[in-house]
């Protein structure tokens, strides 16, 4: 009975928030859009929890940032700004678009999602974006723990030489990341690769195109498999 009444709100929830905070174009428009940001979007915690932090020499990860912010960031000779969240028709990201044309900030798009495991398509897109951006840069997601943290953690696997077990940190309550909740697939493919190194070293960028699967992950995940059991079943 409970879990139907809290589906009925979240489609309620849903229903109001896809209904509006599409334009910024009027006043009247941009009067929404702010209201739909800070509502939904939690714009206004943003403002003072930024979850900003220096992961590598020119490379930040950080939540989703607001106007001021970008000011301060572009100040610090911060060029790219990369988008976990992608590109969007919504308020959050009409916002962000808007402010980096007025600062003259490079934006680029690496779409992830944080209950899902990232597809191999999606980790390789994540990897060309990083290479493509011009630093200092930064990257986000909403809250800056999950996404963002898997991100991190394969950036400096990639282009820092970080062991996986180091990088792994990037997942942390330290970020508000929650390894309980079904976020928690983002450290589950990280310790897949773990487990698959310790049995025969393999760099992560191989690994991914040549082992890893994202529904054999997200499967693993769910039925709470051990990860290295899906790592060797894939390797």
């Amino acid at each position: 009975m409970l879990k139907t009444l809290w589906d009925k709100i979240e489609t309620a929830e849903r229903r109001v928030r896809r209904s509006f905070g599409r334009d910024i174009s009027t006043p009247s428009a941009r009067a929404l859009s702010t209201v739909h940001y800070n509502l939904f979007d939690h714009a206004w915690l943003r403002s003072v929890w930024t979850n900003f932090w220096q992961i590598a020499p020119g490379v930040w990860r950080s939540n989703h940032p607001t106007h001021k912010r970008f000011e301060k960031y572009a100040a610090m000779g911060i060029r790219t700004v990369i988008t976990l969240r992608g590109e969007e028709k919504y308020s959050h990201y009409l916002f962000e678009k808007e402010s980096c044309e007025k600062l003259g900030l490079t934006l680029l798009h690496a779409k992830l999602w944080a209950r899902t495991a990232p597809s191999r398509v999606r980790i390789q897109t994540l990897l060309a974006v990083m290479r493509q951006a011009e630093r200092p840069f930064m990257f986000h997601c909403k809250s800056g723990a999950d996404r963002a943290g898997f991100a991190s953690a394969v950036y400096l696997m990639v282009f820092e030489n970080t062991p996986v077990e180091v990088a792994r940190k990037q997942l942390g309550l330290k970020y508000i990341h929650l390894e309980f909740t079904r976020t928690g697939i983002q450290g589950y493919v990280l310790d897949m690769y773990a487990a698959r190194n310790a049995q025969a070293p393999i760099p992560f960028e191989t690994w991914v195109a040549t082992e890893y699967d994202e529904k054999a992950a997200q499967a693993g995940f769910d039925a709470r498999r051990p990860p290295a059991e899906i790592a060797k079943d894939l390797a």
